[in-house]
């Protein structure tokens, strides 16, 4: 059950970080669809995230700043009433750690998510 719960949390974080990324103003409104389209709906396990993918894909080409604009009412239509991007996102840069951020996008990318597996980023 520990593992269950630590793999889930740490899928999240990376959830949480790649959709951090596409809504970053580090990267251009064309990179972000280009990015948004490595991944699919299935690679995200937590319904929320999957929410948020899906309408960054759904905006398009648009600055991240009018990005960051339209997600809040566009999520709440999709069941959840009490999203808030900030809180949902954390910090408002990701200049420190964009690596780190395009990792994680390319990791979720690459693995769909999965009960049961190890803990991310750990040796079996």
């Amino acid at each position: 059950m520990g593992k269950a719960a630590s793999y889930r949390a740490a899928r999240e974080r990376l959830e949480r970080e790649a959709l951090r990324l596409l809504c970053s103003d580090l990267i251009s409104p064309d990179t972000r669809v280009q990015l948004a389209g490595m991944l699919s709906p299935c690679a995200f396990g937590d319904d929320l995230s999957r929410v948020v993918y899906q309408e960054i894909v759904g905006v398009g080409s648009v600055p991240a700043r009018r990005l960051r604009e339209l997600l809040p009412g566009r999520v709440t239509l999709h069941g959840f009433p009490d999203f808030e991007l900030k809180e949902f996102l954390g910090r408002n840069t990701a200049e420190d750690d964009i690596d780190k951020l395009f990792e994680s996008l390319l990791e979720i990318a690459e693995e769909p998510p999965a009960e049961n597996r190890k803990v991310l980023g750990q040796s079996a």
